[in-house]
This record gives C-alpha cells, structure tokens and sequence, in this order.
C-alpha cells in the first residue's frame, strides 16, 4: 500500500508530527478559493495515488507570485496523466530536514536523517541507525553529517524530536516498509513537514 504525500500527512498528523498547512483544490473554483487564504509566494504541488515522483514529471511549481500564474500552472498539472488534485501551500524557507525509514533484509528497520531539500541524491548528506534507537544515537546521526555545523540548538532539539518520533512509528507500524520526509523545515522556532510518502508492506 502506498501513501501519497496528502495520505501521508494525514497520517503522520494523526501520529503527533507537526505538518506545514496545506490546502487543496481539484478545480478552478477550489484554487480561486485556496489561494486567496494565502501569502504569496505559493507552491503548487501534483497529487494523485500513483503519483511518487512529483518533480521529475513537472508537478511541482514554486515561487507563483500571483492568482493567473497559479491558474496556469493549475491547469498545466491537471493535463499531467494521474492528476487527482493540486496541494496549494505558502513557499517557507527555512533549513530543510530529510528524516527517513527503510525497511531492509539486512537489519529490518533502519532510521535515517540528513539534509533535506531537492539536491538530497546529490548531496549524499546522510547518516543510518539499525532501529530502535535512543537520544543518544540520535545525537551521534546529527554529528555525522555536513548540516550538523550549521544547526542551532532549537534545531538540534527539535530534530531530535522527531527521530524519537520515527522510531516510535516503527514499533507502532512495523509494516512501514518505507517513509520519506523531505523537507521537514526548520523555521520560526518550528519543525514541519512539506512533503511526506510512505510505502506500507502489503
């Protein structure tokens, strides 16, 4: 079973993560309205079930300054094949988090953390624990990447809060066959989730 980023984050809302608002639109009239809740800039993100890759096939557009931009980035994505519906959300900034399950034959469940953002596959800035893991281990992960030097305290805190929360969901879920969490974004004091999907054994 897989979770798309919308399911995803109703999940892992119901799980006690903090989640970046989101709304939602399937039509013109449902952008029109969503829009006009929010600061600009926007983002405009794809989502359908099938959907993983949301970059690579043109899905996901920042930086929309204005309603006739969003009205035609909306009606470009509607035309892309699996389309449901458009995830409307203000463009935060902030440090971007990659926090991570992945289930292997090897050591079942391991917990992963780096830094997050869209250059993830290039930066190769990550460190792995074998779960379940304590503070401890957590504090080690943080320690042996590159982003480590560039946290603040609050950060540091807060990241720990929610690996402890990744290895609970493992023990909860132990289905969870894989879960990626790219960004959570460190900003204003808070640590929320963008984008999230997750893949379930069957």
């Amino acid at each position: 079973m897989y979770y798309a980023e919308k399911e995803a984050k109703k999940f892992l809302e119901k799980n006690n993560f903090e989640i970046f608002p989101s709304l939602y639109a399937k039509n013109e009239n449902q952008l029109k309205q969503s829009v006009q809740k929010l600061n600009f800039p926007i983002v405009l993100k794809i989502s359908g079930k099938n959907i993983v890759h949301k970059k690579a096939i043109g899905g996901v557009k920042l930086n929309i300054k204005n309603y006739e931009q969003a009205k035609e980035h909306f009606e470009k994505m509607k035309a892309i094949k699996g389309f449901q519906e458009a995830i409307i959300q203000e463009q935060a900034s902030g440090k971007e988090i990659l926090l991570g399950i992945k289930k292997t034959p090897e050591f079942n469940h391991v917990i992963v953390f780096g830094r997050g953002g869209s250059d993830v596959e290039k930066l190769k800035d990550v460190s792995f624990r074998i779960a379940p893991i304590n503070k401890k281990d957590a504090v080690k992960m943080l320690a042996e990447t590159k982003i480590h030097s560039s946290l603040n305290k609050n950060n540091i805190k807060m990241i720990i809060k929610n690996i402890m929360k990744l290895n609970s969901l493992i023990r909860k879920f132990p289905e969870i066959s894989e879960l990626d969490i790219n960004p959570l974004m460190l900003h204003d004091g808070k640590a929320e989730i963008i984008d999230a999907r997750i893949l379930f054994e069957k």
